[in-house]
């Protein structure tokens, strides 16, 4: 079945945005538009149910609906019950409270696992726990392809290891990591998973249930929502570890992780996610279950996207003025292309823009990633990145675009 551009494009009112007419948007693993249906929940919410939710009056019990509804409905698609997901103001918010709930639950010389191949988000605040007291390995990448080898990581894992943290995708790398093989594998040694899955859902909702991680965290700005983190934990771990918000929520899985109080508009807006791949679903002819129908979704949109990433990675094996990092097939990684240009990236970036290309050139956050590849930082990659609703008019234009500038 082949993806219908054309109605993929018109859910998204950016495409019809004067002041964005004559531009191609490439930086899409930075935050990717925003759809028709999350822009109608968000405007609804704040001009009708902009009101303390869940009280007795039409305004607020119809906002806490919605509220629940974003939950029950994403939760459905990922596989997962409505209480194992929460909210929180971004994934490395999450990630914070997170490490802090472990930091209680583990005793000194106890280990984290986590890689030099993730964004700083999933591996900040887990590294900062070795200043009290627990242990933090590496899980190395190959320095010349940026590959994780589960192998290494086998040699990581013992008794001491209580949870490993690594990335579903790599913003940088764009290599798919085996979920289900490495948590598996972790498992068996007694240990937690923990997966960033930032760069990796907005190609495609994951079927966390059926992946196994134990939790998986991303970012609904990715995933063309409003500004939220989401955060599946699965419940043997949730109610294992200490409450993090306010005492009286220790009981209601949906808070124990989110100190602060949501942001109530964002939260139900996040439905539209749910609107947006159902209506997908539906003009493709898809049927099943929510979290069928979200998967069959995925597929058809990562069929898309690799038949356009194929020429793009073809010009970049053909030149020997850039290096591409992660694998240089389409099959084995995500529409996230970043080129060491052994000079300085934010100059091209800004020459692309000149040329109707919007990209990326920096760091990016992984500075980790980038130093173990043998790449300065301050001199960054270019970024080209998209998702579904990228047409293959666009990727010629910017074929055409790099041609010029590089």
């Amino acid at each position: 079945m082949t993806l219908d551009i054309d109605f993929v494009r018109a859910q998204f009112p950016a495409f019809s945005e004067p002041s964005l007419q004559g531009q191609a948007f490439f930086e899409n693993a930075g935050g990717s538009y925003a759809c028709a249906p999350v822009i109608e929940r968000l405007t609804r919410f704040y001009r009708q149910r902009k009101v303390q939710p869940y009280g007795p009056y039409a305004a607020s019990r119809e906002g806490g609906e919605e509220m629940d509804e974003a939950r029950a409905r994403l939760a459905g698609m990922l596989g997962v019950a409505a209480d194992e997901l929460s909210f929180g103001p971004s994934t490395t918010q999450n990630t914070y409270v997170l490490a802090r709930a472990f930091r209680q639950a583990m005793q000194p010389g106890e280990a984290i696992v986590v890689t030099d191949q993730d964004h700083e988000a999933n591996s900040g605040p887990w590294r900062r726990l070795a200043d009290e007291g627990i242990e933090i390995r590496e899980w190395k990448m190959d320095p010349g392809t940026g590959h994780l080898d589960p192998a290494r990581l086998a040699d990581l894992l013992d008794d001491r290891v209580r949870l490993v943290c690594f990335p579903h995708a790599s913003n940088v790398v764009g290599e798919v990591n085996p979920v289900q093989e490495i948590t598996a594998m972790c498992h068996a040694a007694g240990a937690r998973v923990c997966v960033d899955g930032v760069s990796a859902a907005p190609h495609g909702f994951p079927d966390v249930g059926a992946l196994g991680a134990d939790i998986y965290l991303f970012s609904a700005y990715k995933t063309y929502g409003p500004h939220q983190g989401i955060m599946v934990i699965r419940r043997a771990l949730a109610e294992a570890l200490p409450n993090q918000a306010h005492f009286f929520n220790a009981d209601v899985l949906t808070k124990r992780f989110t100190p602060a109080g949501p942001d109530h508009a964002q939260v139900a807006a996040c439905a539209g996610m749910a609107d947006y791949i159902d209506r997908f679903a539906g003009h493709h002819g898809i049927a099943g279950t929510p979290v069928e129908r979200s998967q069959a979704v995925a597929a058809m949109m990562q069929r898309h996207e690799q038949v356009l990433l194929t020429p793009l990675l073809d010009m970049v094996r053909a030149r020997n003025d850039v290096r591409l990092l992660g694998p240089s097939e389409a099959s084995h990684r995500a529409p996230t292309v970043a080129l060491d240009l052994g000079r300085p990236a934010a100059p091209v970036a800004a020459a692309l823009a000149e040329r109707g290309i919007m990209a990326g050139g920096g760091d990016f956050y992984a500075v980790r990633a980038l130093a173990a590849q043998g790449i300065d930082p301050d001199q960054g990659v270019l970024r080209l990145s998209f998702v579904h609703y990228t047409s293959a008019v666009e990727v010629a234009r910017l074929l055409d675009a790099l041609e010029a500038v590089l």
